[in-house]
């Protein structure tokens, strides 16, 4: 079967995303099969060319099965690329090293990139039972006895590197309540932000392993939590509440609503998550706060096919939504990490969109006036628009290649150069 590629949408056509720095020649499409169903993804944040194209991805099985694996592209990391295809076939990714994890992998980071001369591994943080952070590092066995190129697979590990669980971090509380989500500080990687079923926060310090602080976040589950890009301090998290939260670590006796949905009647057809988790109100499943524009940030309700734009300077109305092209609801974004304007979405409809936000970002305030409350601008067409073989449920906008979007559907990942 085709896959089509991202294709302009006709009635945006002159919205682009410029990525001339990529060189648009090579493939517009890779592609990864794996042995279960894909949920947690991130792209590495290492800016060369052979690790760029790195993915780390986590299983979402209903047992005790699940893993935590890295895979690589094919052409960047052999060393003979047509030996390997002799013995391997046409593969786009490979794995390079795996992981056991009880439960399954709810999200995954690749740590914050530092220009560290003296780097010799990358670090992972995971999230599911509790939080755990991985060493990859390269398995010096496997290339040992054999010449340099792919070789006999007899004398050789089968995997290239080597995934080692370094640090669990868990709670000195009798009941540890499983994590949703988590977000580790750009500014300072020492610290990272966990959200919890049982309605807290938690931050952590990553060198001692050990919780700076916890405080109760929200009036029910907390579903993800999302440090403000440029700042160690300011994170916000979003619940079964249906509240956006805003947190400053440097006082945290209180915090700032800057969004309630709205209230939904219960049904015994439709929205039965009302009763059942949220006491009326429409559960946020998501929050990210735009890279560039630390104002910004998006998040969406729970079997919605809208998304929020949120502006933290003028509070309890957003300042956009993207609205009326998923058919089904949203499950996954993420912000463009080299300009403000730019977010991709992913649905239940199999589509992820491309939306262009630049007119949202205005600054309604007359002189000599106080703060005005924006109308929300309606935004029904995206720029870009690209068809999965099945439902996305992950997403991830590449940091250091920013031309490329991996999505991830069933037991696929796909590398989307846009």
């Amino acid at each position: 079967m085709t896959i089509p590629d991202f294709q302009p949408n006709r009635s945006s056509a002159n919205s682009t995303i410029d990525n001339s720095v990529e060189n648009r020649s090579q493939k517009k499409i890779y592609r990864h099969d794996a042995p279960w169903p894909i949920y947690a993804l991130d792209w590495s944040n290492v800016p060369t060319e052979q690790e760029a194209f790195r993915l780390a991805m986590g299983s979402f099985v209903e047992d005790s099965t699940n893993k935590l694996q890295i895979i690589g592209r094919t052409d960047k990391v052999t060393y003979d690329y047509d030996k390997f295809r002799q013995d391997y076939g046409e593969k786009d990714f490979i794995p390079l090293a795996e992981a056991d994890s009880r439960y399954p992998v709810t999200k995954v980071l690749w740590e914050p990139w530092k220009d560290n001369k003296g780097r010799q591994s990358d670090h992972i943080m995971s999230s599911s039972d509790n939080l755990r952070l991985w060493e990859l590092t390269e398995n010096i066995l496997y290339n040992q006895n054999t010449s340099s190129t792919i070789g006999s697979r007899r004398n050789r590990p089968e995997s290239q590197m080597k995934l080692e669980r370094r640090m669990t971090f868990v709670n000195q509380s009798e009941f540890s309540a499983p994590i949703t989500s988590f977000d580790w500080n750009e500014l300072d990687p020492n610290i990272i932000v966990t959200s919890s079923i049982d309605t807290t926060c938690t931050v952590w310090n990553v060198e001692t392993c050990q919780a700076k602080t916890q405080l109760i976040a929200h009036d029910r589950d907390v579903y993800d939590v999302a440090f403000m890009h440029g700042s160690a301090d300011v994170f916000a998290s979003v619940g079964a509440d249906g509240s956006v939260r805003l947190f400053d670590m440097r006082a945290l006796n209180h915090s700032t609503i800057i969004y309630e949905a709205p209230l939904v009647p219960s049904s015994p057809s439709k929205n039965n998550f009302v009763s059942a988790i949220s006491d009326g109100s429409q559960p946020l499943l998501r929050i990210q706060f735009n890279r560039i524009n630390s104002n910004l940030l998006a998040t969406f309700h729970m079997d919605s096919n809208d998304v929020q734009i949120l502006d933290i300077r003028y509070p309890t109305v957003p300042i956009a939504e993207l609205t009326r092209r998923h058919k089904r609801s949203v499950n996954c974004f993420g912000w463009a990490p080299h300009d403000a304007k730019h977010i991709c979405t992913g649905g239940d409809d199999s589509q992820v969109l491309v939306w262009d936000t630049r007119s949202t970002i205005k600054t309604p305030i007359g002189e000599n006036s106080s703060m005005e409350r924006p109308i929300p601008h309606i935004i029904q067409d995206p720029v870009l628009a690209y068809t999965a073989e099945s439902a996305v449920h992950s997403l991830s906008w590449s940091q250091s290649m920013p031309a490329w979007i991996a999505v991830g559907f069933g037991r696929t990942i796909q590398a989307l150069l846009v």
